[in-house]
């Protein structure tokens, strides 16, 4: 399934990392795709849209579908 969340907060790759690394650990399969400056985020996984969206708050960052 293609997920995409406005995510807020991420100034520089290591928040981009961040947010990878959140996602992965819910899906290590996930495939990701970050824009940065559009505040984007794309996810393909089977994982619940939840669960992924929670990853990404954990980390400290907004998450808005």
């Amino acid at each position: 399934m293609n997920h995409e969340f406005h995510v807020t907060g991420m100034t520089c790759g290591h928040c981009e990392k961040a947010v990878e690394r959140a996602i992965r650990a819910v899906d290590a399969q996930a495939e990701v795709q970050i824009d940065r400056a559009a505040e984007r985020v794309q996810v393909r996984s089977d994982a619940p849209r939840e669960a992924l969206a929670q990853a990404i708050a954990d980390e400290g960052y907004g998450v808005a579908a």
